[in-house]
C-alpha cells in the first residue's frame, strides 16, 4: 500500500465513502467528533497498509437516495436503476456494476415529491438500463418503467417529465401508449434509443438484441404516438470490429432515413475483459477509416438536426429556463430548452427553472431555436 493512504473504496462502496472517512478518523480522536471537525485522513492516519472497502469485481454500485433540488442544475436527474444484463460484445458494464437492480417505487415517488416541494419543475429519470427499472421484480406487472411513470404521474404533481436513454426492445406498449396521452403535457416528447449500428451483421457481432427493421418500427410508432413534434435521438458507433464499408453505408442509409433531430457519435473503444477486446485483436477497422466515417456521421447529424428544428420556426413549443452562460446572459437573452429537448435562446432575461412557452422566429448560426416569451 501508498505510504500515507488510509482506505482503499472501490466503485461498489463509493456512496459509503463520507461515512467511511468519518469513521477512520473518529477512530483516531475521539468517538465524540463530529462532521464539522473532519480533517484530510492522511494527515491522521499513516503506516504501510491500509483498509478496502470493495467487492470483487466492484460490481454493486449504489443508487443514489439524496434529496432533490432545483439549483445549479434546473432539471436534475434521478437515477432510478444500475447495473446491466444485456452483456453486448462491446461493454464493460455487467463486468463493473453487475445486473439490473432498481431503486424503490415508494423512494422514488418520495425524491420526486420532495423535489416538487423544492419548487422543482422539470425532472429527467435515468438509469444504466433505464428501461429494464423493476424488472428484478417478482412482481413485473407492476414494476415496469411504464407502470411507474404511470404513478408518477398521477400521484404526483411534478409538472414535467423526460425520461433519458431506452434501449429499442424496452419501449414496450405501455410506454409508447403513455407518450401518446401526455407527450407535449407533462411529459416530454423525447425518446432516445441507441442505435450503435444500422448493419444487421454489425449488430449481430455486438450481440445487441434488436434488428435494423425493429429499431425502424419502434420509431415509426414513437412518432405515430407523439406526432411529428417529437425528438428522436440515438447513439451511434463507429468502427466497430469488422466493420466494412459496405457496413458503414448501411448504417448511413439507415439513419438518413429515419427522422432523428440529434446524434451522438463515438468510435469504438476496447475495453479489456469484453469480448469486443478480443474481437479488436482480430479485426482491427484502421485509424484513418474510422476517422472519415466520424467525419460522414458529423456531416449527417449537423443535416439531421437543422433540418429538424427549422420546421418549428413560426410554431409554438413549451420549454424551461436553465442556468445562463455569462455571454449569452451580456446579449440580454437567457438558455432555455423546450420539451422536445431543443436548444432555444430566449430573448429577455429570465430566472431559470421557469416554465414558458416559446414563440420560435428563427435558427441561430449555431443551430439553436431563437424565441421570445409568449407566457
Amino acid at each position: 500500500m501508498f505510504p500515507g493512504v488510509a482506505a482503499v473504496v472501490g466503485n461498489s462502496h463509493k456512496a459509503l465513502a463520507p461515512q467511511i472517512i468519518f469513521d477512520l478518523v473518529a477512530s483516531e480522536r475521539s468517538p465524540s467528533i463530529t462532521a464539522q471537525e473532519i480533517v484530510p485522513v492522511h494527515s491522521l492516519l499513516g503506516g504501510n497498509s491500509a483498509p478496502v472497502w470493495a467487492d470483487d469485481r466492484f460490481a454493486h454500485s449504489f443508487l443514489e437516495e439524496a434529496s432533490l433540488a432545483p439549483g445549479k442544475q434546473t432539471r436534475p436527474n434521478l437515477k432510478i436503476q444500475e447495473g446491466c444484463g444485456n452483456r453486448c460484445t462491446f461493454c464493460v458494464i455487467p463486468i463493473t456494476r453487475g445486473p439490473s437492480r432498481s431503486l424503490r417505487r415508494e423512494s422514488v415517488l418520495r425524491r420526486l415529491e420532495d423535489f416538487v416541494a423544492a419548487g422543482g419543475n422539470e425532472l429527467v429519470l435515468s438509469g444504466i438500463n433505464l428501461g429494464r427499472w423493476g424488472r428484478e421484480s417478482r412482481n413485473s406487472e407492476r414494476d415496469s418503467l411504464g407502470n411507474l411513470v404511470r404513478s408518477i404521474l398521477e400521484c404526483t404533481a411534478l409538472p414535467r417529465l423526460r425520461l433519458s436513454s431506452i434501449e429499442p426492445m424496452d419501449w414496450d406498449d405501455e410506454l409508447v401508449e403513455l407518450l401518446h396521452e401526455h407527450g407535449g403535457g407533462r411529459l416530454c416528447r423525447h425518446a432516445h434509443l441507441p442505435l450503435q449500428s444500422g448493419s444487421d451483421a454489425v449488430l449481430r457481432r455486438m450481440h445487441r438484441r434488436y434488428r435494423p427493421w425493429h429499431y425502424a418500427d419502434k420509431v415509426a410508432a414513437l412518432v405515430q404516438a407523439a406526432g411529428s413534434s417529437l425528438t428522436i435521438g440515438a447513439d451511434v458507433m463507429v468502427g466497430f470490429p469488422g466493420e466494412t464499408d459496405r457496413e458503414f453505408e448501411q448504417t448511413l442509409d439507415f439513419v438518413r432515413a429515419l427522422p432523428f433531430g440529434y446524434l451522438h457519435l463515438f468510435p469504438f473503444s476496447p475495453r479489456p475483459g469484453t469480448p469486443g477486446w478480443d474481437l479488436h485483436a482480430k479485426l482491427l477497422v484502421p485509424t484513418a477509416a474510422v476517422e472519415e466515417r466520424m467525419d460522414a456521421l458529423r456531416a449527417l447529424a449537423v443535416e439531421k438536426a437543422r433540418t429538424h428544428r427549422i420546421r418549428f420556426v413560426g410554431r409554438e413549443l413549451p420549454a424551461i429556463t436553465l442556468q445562463t452562460p455569462a455571454s449569452l446572459a451580456a446579449r440580454g437573452c437567457t438558455e432555455a430548452i423546450t420539451d422536445n429537448f431543443i436548444p432555444v435562446e430566449l430573448d429577455g432575461e429570465w430566472p431559470a427553472n421557469q416554465l414558458f412557452t416559446a414563440r420560435i422566429t428563427r435558427l441561430n448560426s449555431d443551430g439553436e431555436l431563437v424565441a421570445y416569451r409568449t407566457c
